[in-house]
């Protein structure tokens, strides 16, 4: 992979371009970003693990709350950070990281000099957590066309950006073909999970999301977070990543166990054709909603063929009948946050563009463009609250009850890659490091 140094210059001449043309679009002169603030459970002295304002993160990869980055349009960014002595929390020095050059460095011992060194500037927006030392800089606090107009431009990753996402698959990789091994062992879901984060060499905070380690029905809760300790499973739905300088990977893939019900096998094997036809036809100028819709028509094509469906794809997807089954969107963009900014953004300007009644969950509604990184992620689960209404609906004899309450005990099915739009086509950034 190419030195991240060497492509972070371009990175953050693009940032420059893209905030100037912000800041002129919303009547701005100046933007001020903190990276955030240390939030303290209710009634309690222990804090939640740190993340930083992704804004910030955006254009500077230093740790901890409280950094103020100022950004002003023709002038280098200035980075004040926050350094205080303290002899309660690690206070890792600065060093010489590859980034610092790109940045005029200032440091400052307590909060109020960092707002101090801040100085006063007009026409300033600020984005952020903490409002009231901004608004007592007499800064604009967290203008909404400001920040739709820099969502917008997070949409479009930088060679650098993807450098960091690929550099996370193949961490994630590792720990996918771990897991993947202690599941066959007939490890627990405690014990994979345990598995997954050795391998990629993390602690459980430093991963981008909670792990999502489902053994059998309980992939059928597509958040699923718990941690069992019995083994032996059918099936494995395993959705975990990892992040490199703030950017995510996200990957979900599903194993059947030798002793899994050959029809839930076929099904998993079915859906992984699903998924790599949906990857192959990405490209730029197609709706990411046609991609979604494309996946109902394959997914219920696939259960009309294993018999849990008596209907055409076609009056499958235009009845509902698929819904149940694939419940939640195709995918969403990825990049500084899992679950990336303005994927139901129209315009630059924030005009929002909803996902159509039929699917309120879809997360993307963008068309696709070159250089957007977004996941790819059909499912098909077994859900017996969203099943229940077809059971005694006018569509009830479309399902087979039987095979279905069969099946049910297996849970779910979902697979995840990231992929990187091209000119012509993309890339799958997943599939070299993670081939099954």
């Amino acid at each position: 992979m190419t030195d991240p140094a060497t492509l972070f210059p371009a990175h953050i001449a693009e940032r420059q371009r893209t905030t100037a043309d912000a800041l002129a679009q919303t009547g701005f002169e100046a933007l001020v970003i903190s990276s955030g603030k240390a939030y303290t459970h209710f009634a309690d002295d222990q804090e939640a693990p740190f993340h930083p304002t992704p804004h910030f993160a955006h254009w500077c990869q230093v740790a901890g709350p409280h950094h103020v980055l100022v950004i002003r349009p023709g002038h280098r960014p200035r980075l004040i950070r926050f350094a205080p002595e303290d002899f309660w929390y690690e206070q890792a020095p600065l060093g010489n990281p590859f980034w610092a050059s790109e940045f005029e460095i200032e440091e400052a011992g307590n909060l109020d000099e960092v707002w101090s060194l801040l100085g006063t500037l007009s026409h300033a927006a600020y984005i952020g957590p903490e409002v009231d030392r901004a608004e007592a800089a007499c800064l604009e606090l967290n203008p909404a066309p400001l920040t739709a107009h820099l969502d917008w431009h997070r949409t479009t990753k930088s060679a650098y950006e993807v450098q960091c996402i690929e550099e996370a698959t193949v961490m994630a990789a590792r720990g996918h073909d771990a897991a993947r091994a202690a599941f066959l062992a007939g490890a627990s879901e405690l014990e994979i999970h345990h598995a997954y984060v050795q391998a990629v060499g993390i602690v459980d905070h430093e991963m981008p999301y909670g792990s999502i380690v489902a053994l059998n029905e309980k992939g059928a809760i597509l958040h699923y977070e718990g941690k069992r300790k019995v083994g032996n499973g059918a099936v494995l739905l395993i959705d975990a990543g990892a992040q490199v300088r703030g950017y995510a990977a996200d990957i979900t893939r599903t194993v059947a166990a030798p002793h899994c019900d050959s029809r839930f096998s076929a099904l998993v094997a079915g859906m992984e054709k699903i998924e790599l036809q949906l990857c192959d036809l990405v490209k730029p100028k197609l709706p990411y909603g046609d991609l979604h819709h494309q996946g109902h028509l394959l997914i219920a094509g696939l259960l009309k063929e294993s018999g849990i469906l008596h209907a055409t794809p076609e009056e499958a997807v235009e009845k509902g009948l698929s819904r149940p089954f694939f419940p939640h969107g195709l995918g969403h963009h990825l990049g500084i946050q899992v679950h990336d900014v303005a994927g139901r953004q129209g315009t630059p300007d924030g005009t929002p563009a909803p996902p159509p009644p039929q699917h309120p969950t879809l997360r993307t509604t963008r068309t696709i463009d070159a250089d957007q990184v977004f996941t790819v992620e059909p499912g098909l689960y077994f859900i017996p609250m969203l099943l229940r209404p077809f059971r005694e609906n006018e569509h009830k004899a479309k399902f087979d009850w039987t095979l279905i309450d069969e099946l049910t005990p297996c849970g779910g099915i979902r697979i995840e890659d990231n992929l990187l739009v091209t000119a012509d086509g993309h890339r799958n950034l997943t599939r070299p490091h993670l081939p099954l």
